[in-house]
């Protein structure tokens, strides 16, 4: 039982990390029906602008929890600016192409960040700083550390502000109705490139803050990070249901708590493929996700 229950802690905090980083994808395929291959890329600057921010605030030599706070807001403001960016630059002049056009796109925008940030960072894995002091505690012969407790804390707190905004804002209204129909929405008077801007900001925010919590967890960062990492959210959003929010979330702890169960078996080795097994089966026999529904679409 109590390895069953340490399972599912560890569970929920790689979980978490994916739930953050399925909800930008499916936020933007929501708005945009876009797959923004990039956004994993964009936690990889997060962690990145976390590093830098951590280290000229001379964190690890003063650990504490405000300077921890500090440093994971300013990273989601860059992540934000970026991923404003990134549509503006990217995405906006192409949005009127075939998706095609889009899917590639952002796939060339995934490719320049990973090996540009080769360029601009180095190959070399770079050491996060410890912010917070490492500390294990044991609750009923069940052991876990600070970092993971605040990893599903942070996330939590984060999903369900995002659900607030989503469905308790008036620009929460306004991304829903571009997600119904977008030119329908614009004849309506509503800004809708602002809307699309303030998904990828508040998308890329979320990913900027799995970054942070990874690196304090897991302190070594590169610049291809993201990769596997952002795909096995994208799979997690595609479990869930992509463009559903509260299916990114359960995608994302599904997944989280597979893999974690998968490294405990001698199959260990296989943790990787499982979340595409995953993703094939659920393409076969559930192509909407969980809680997606089926929608017709004329051609």
């Amino acid at each position: 039982m109590d390895t069953f229950l340490q399972q599912f802690i560890n569970g929920l905090s790689l979980g978490a990390i994916y739930a953050l980083i399925a909800l930008g994808y499916t936020m933007v395929y929501g708005v945009l029906r876009l797959i923004n291959f990039a956004h994993g890329d964009v936690y990889m600057l997060g962690a990145f602008a976390g590093y830098y921010l951590a280290n000229a605030m001379n964190m690890d030599a003063n650990p504490s929890i405000p300077g921890t706070i500090a440093v994971t807001l300013g990273a989601m403001a860059i992540c934000a600016g970026i991923g404003i960016l990134i549509e503006r630059l990217a995405y906006r002049p192409v949005r009127h192409h075939s998706r095609l056009t889009s899917l590639i796109t952002a796939i060339g925008v995934s490719l320049l960040l990973e090996y540009g940030g080769q360029v601009v960072f180095g190959a070399t894995p770079r050491f996060f700083p410890q912010m917070i002091r490492s500390e294990t505690y044991t609750l009923g012969g069940v052991q876990t550390t600070n970092q993971s407790l605040l990893i599903i804390v942070v996330a939590f707190v984060l999903m369900f502000g995002l659900e607030f905004i989503v469905h308790r804002t008036k620009m929460g209204k306004a991304m829903r109705a571009v997600s119904f129909n977008l030119p329908v929405a614009r004849l309506m008077g509503i800004n809708t490139d602002l809307v699309i801007a303030f998904t990828f900001a508040l998308g890329s925010a979320l990913a900027a803050v799995a970054g942070v919590l990874v690196a304090l967890s897991i302190p070594r960062i590169d610049p291809l990070m993201g990769l596997m990492t952002g795909l096995k959210a994208f799979v997690a959003a595609v479990l869930g249901g992509i463009g559903n929010i509260p299916g990114a979330m359960l995608g994302g702890m599904l997944i989280g708590l597979m893999e974690t169960w998968i490294s405990a078996t001698a199959y260990s080795t296989y943790r990787d493929a499982m979340a595409f097994a995953v993703l094939i089966l659920i393409l076969l026999f559930r192509p909407a996700g969980i809680l997606g529904t089926s929608v017709t679409e004329k051609v």
